[in-house]
């Protein structure tokens, strides 16, 4: 599985920093047509970035295109996909119908231009209340989906931006007035079988240590990443989502234990103190399976 502890927007307008953003080390860059670009540049913009996403580049490239609900969202996806997009970020999801529509017309992208049924990734983008309070039948759009294919939704992202702004919430530093919306979002995730969702950006761009206090709270809540809205973001995001030499011995010792255990027909075993049975077991190899993702990676 990819890893995605950093998505890095960078402006699709702005080439400098697309080039930069496409070289920083995130796990992948997000070029935006959507707040970034001003409505009179938009349509200019798609062009440049079609082309930078078709020239060679060490992270997955997405683009994020306009809400469903703009003129611009149509030609956005039909100007800017092709094969050498792995993805679409769609902002201001407040329905399956939204996910539904969308996903039609990437399977129709594919068909022509030659990119096999399923591939480009669609990462729907919760950042409005009625977003948050469908979230359950907007994950549902795979079980009412009306043709068979893959499904290509795997992720869903917090948007805390606009949620704020639609719900005139003013958070303080350390955001505890966004955790239910952020707890739901996570909850609906799993009861819907995708993977763990991934966190909103962070604005106080010089405020590193709150950074880092937040990402603490990104993981230890359930998400498994961070959309990053600056570059200096990166190495900070990518650091707390990656695991600890000693997380990773613990998870090695046990593993190793409960497979001794197992094989003695035990499904309980101690360990540092601790009972482990399936779901630390789980946990654990979990952990294990990221830090050679990681590794791998040269991470």
């Amino acid at each position: 599985m990819p890893l995605n502890r950093t998505f890095l927007f960078a402006p699709g307008n702005h080439a400098r920093r697309v080039e930069k953003a496409l070289g920083l080390g995130a796990d992948a860059v997000i070029l935006d047509l959507e707040d970034a670009v001003a409505s009179a540049g938009k349509a200019a913009t798609r062009k440049p970035v079609a082309e930078a996403l078709k020239r060679p580049r060490r992270c997955r490239g997405y683009v994020r295109v306009n809400a469903p609900s703009t003129t611009y969202c149509y030609r956005d996806l039909v100007e800017t996909v092709h094969p050498g997009v792995d993805g679409v970020f769609l902002p201001k999801v407040e329905s399956a119908a939204d996910l539904h529509a969308v996903d039609w017309l990437l399977a129709a992208l594919e068909r022509e231009q030659g990119i096999a049924e399923g591939t480009l990734d669609l990462v729907p983008q919760v950042e409005t209340a009625a977003g948050v309070a469908r979230i359950d039948r907007i994950l549902q759009a795979r079980s009412l989906r009306p043709y068979p294919a893959p499904w290509r939704v795997k992720r869903v992202a917090f948007g805390a931006a606009d949620f704020c702004l639609e719900m005139g919430i003013v958070p303080s530093h350390e955001e505890p007035e966004l955790a239910e919306a952020r707890a739901r979002i996570v909850l609906a995730s799993r009861a819907a079988g995708v993977e763990a969702p991934l966190d909103s950006p962070w604005f106080h761009l010089r405020d590193m240590d709150g950074f880092r206090r937040a990402l603490e709270r990104s993981r230890r809540g359930g998400f498994q990443g961070r959309l990053c809205v600056h570059p200096d973001q990166v190495p900070v995001a990518n650091a707390a989502f990656t695991p600890e030499a000693q997380e990773v011995a613990r998870a090695e010792r046990i593993v190793a234990a409960f497979k001794q255990a197992e094989a003695g027909g035990a499904a309980a075993v101690e360990v540092d103190g601790q009972m482990v049975d399936y779901p630390v077991a789980y946990r654990a190899q979990a952990l294990l399976d990221t830090a050679r993702e990681i590794a791998a990676k040269g991470g």
